[in-house]
This record gives C-alpha cells, structure tokens and sequence, in this order.
C-alpha cells in the first residue's frame, strides 16, 4: 500500500477562557479538543462521515473498512489519500481483485442500530463474519491489568492539555504499550488503533490488550472481536448487548478497571487461570 498523504489538521486548538476559582476570576488560555468531520470513500463512493478528532486518519480509514468488514487486510488497500480540493476527507483505493460490498455495508450499519429489538441480529451478524475465537492461550495477570491505565494515562499528551479526548491503546502480554490513540469519540480511537495494526499487518491481534477509555459498548466489544484481540478492558461499565456478545464469542471483557479494582464480565480464565 503507497503512503499515506495528510494535511495540516489540529488535534487540539488555543483559546481564552474566563476561569473562576474560589471567587477569583481572571483570563487564561485553555487548549480544546480538535473535531472535525471526516468523509471517507471507498474509490469515488462516500461510505461514512464521522466526527472526530484530527490526525491519524489513515489509520482511522482503515480500521473503520476492516472493522466493518470492507477489507481484511492490508494487501487490499493500494493507497489512503486525502482528496484533493476538499477539507476533512480521505479516499480509499481498494487494490486489483478487491472488492466493495455496499449493500453489505449498509447491511452491518442496520444490524449494529441501537433499536431495541436487534440485539440478536447484530450479535449473529458479528458471528457470521468471524469464524474463530479470539486467542484462548493469551493471558494476562490481574496485577498486570490494573498497571494498564496509569501507562496508558502518561503516554495521552493531547487529553493532557485539554482533558477532552478518549483513548485506545494496544498492550502486549508483558504490559508494553504498542500503540495508543486520541478521538474525540471512543469508537474512532479503537479504529484508529485498529487501523494501525492492519496497515503494520499485525491483525489478527491475537497476542494483545486493548484498553479503552468510558463504557465499553457493543460496538467497541464488536470492533475488537473482529479484529481477534483477546482482551478488552474498559474503565467504566460495559453494556449489556456488549457482555452478550463477549461471552458468545469468547472474549474477555474487563470493566470498572479503575486501581486495584476490576470487574470481569466474560472469559475471567485469561486472567484468572483455568476455572
């Protein structure tokens, strides 16, 4: 796959705030959080606009085509580019021999819906498309989990001057931070740290944790599970659709990961041992 091309966009911007402080009241700059739409195409055909936070958009083309099954790998894309003439949209040139399935596509957008009555379809819809289970050897120590938020916290520069930003990182068994990415919105940052692994070829992840800032929802769990990661963890509540579709599939699912505390929601023998 060629290179990338991006353009200048901010991740964050300076502004002046009137801040109050126990009766004191002065001017002061504050840094906001960069967002931005972003329009995605796949050759000339728009399939997603998602509002996020600027910078790594290749990543998050890619991660949002593979999550939703669009491409399975890296060797599909021949090139992410931002389109020429126009702000905030990247295009997506699938390589010879790949196809792109719309109808498909649209298919996965009304299963994953948050109607009410399709809890069942968008769990099957996850099933039909991923064939295995994610790494059942892969472990990771209870001492270990609890060490992931603070690595993760020091290495998040942008949420640290504007306190505005989720965040996705990747660890390894041994607790190295493989990656780590910022949004705006907490799906785009798994994307993007999605995206990351398919144009490094490294999906399935099969050998990793993915750590996630807020709840840990359907979509997040469903993200993961297609990209084969092991096990999630969240630092607030997971949804009920997401444990369902945790334990159909196999994975662990961490919640409420916050000091020496956790709550385990699916697959407790990754990081308990055997049941």
């Amino acid at each position: 796959m060629s290179a990338a091309k991006t353009m200048a966009k901010k991740a964050e911007e300076l502004t002046q705030v009137v801040e109050w402080n126990d009766g004191r009241v002065q001017r002061v700059d504050d840094f906001l959080a960069g967002e931005e739409p972003l329009e995605i195409r796949v050759g000339r055909r728009a399939v997603s606009v998602t509002m996020r936070t600027p910078g790594h958009d290749a990543e998050l083309a890619a991660g949002f085509l593979f999550s939703e099954g669009i491409v399975e790998s890296a060797d599909q894309i021949a090139s992410i580019e931002d389109i020429s003439g126009m702000q905030n949209a990247v295009r997506v040139k699938l390589s010879n021999g790949a196809t792109f399935d719309g109808a498909r596509l649209r298919r996965n957008f009304a299963a994953n819906s948050s109607c009410g009555v399709c809890g069942k379809v968008s769990i099957d819809s996850v099933r039909a498309r991923v064939h295995r289970i994610p790494n059942g050897k892969f472990r990771m120590s209870a001492e270990s989990l609890c060490a992931l938020p603070e690595r993760a916290r020091s290495a998040q520069a942008v949420f640290g001057r504007t306190g505005g930003l989720h965040a996705a990182a990747l660890f390894g068994a041994d607790r190295g931070l493989l990656v780590l990415r910022e949004d705006i919105g907490r799906h785009n940052a798994v994307d993007k740290v999605i995206g990351w692994a398919v144009l490094q070829n490294r999906v399935p992840i099969s050998d990793c944790t993915l750590l996630a800032s807020g709840r840990g929802g359907f979509e997040i769990v469903q993200k993961a599970i297609v990209a084969g990661i092991p096990i999630v963890a969240c630092v607030s509540a997971p949804s009920g659709l997401a444990v369902q579709l945790a334990r159909r599939m196999g994975q662990t699912l961490v919640g409420f990961l916050r000091g020496k505390r956790f709550v385990i929601y699916s697959g407790e023998e990754r990081i308990l041992g055997e049941p």
